[in-house]
């Protein structure tokens, strides 16, 4: 997925605060080496995300995961934009 950071700079994230932003950037790289395609391996990276973001008691609005989406599609490879909306699909937000 987008790998490098001029995602996080982009202005129209300036409303989601940047310890959600920096949570983010750590998911895309967990992320990146997930086989969208592999039922047990999102299962097991979803699961992960649920636990951290309780631990770090970090949520995201509706608006803020649309939001994010269409940033990272900006920033993104048409490869990596059919892996985001595989992984979206399982949240049933788009």
């Amino acid at each position: 997925m987008a790998t490098n950071r001029d995602w996080l700079d982009d202005p129209a994230l300036e409303s989601i605060g940047r310890t959600k932003l920096a949570f983010l950037e750590q998911l895309l790289v967990k992320g990146s080496s997930i086989n969208a395609g592999s039922q047990k391996e999102m299962l097991s990276f979803l699961m992960s995300l649920s636990k951290l973001s309780r631990e770090n008691n970090i949520s995201f609005s509706k608006n803020d995961i649309d939001l994010i989406f269409d940033v990272l599609k900006k920033h993104s490879n048409p490869d990596d934009v059919s892996k985001m909306q595989q992984i979206s699909s399982y949240f049933h937000y788009r």
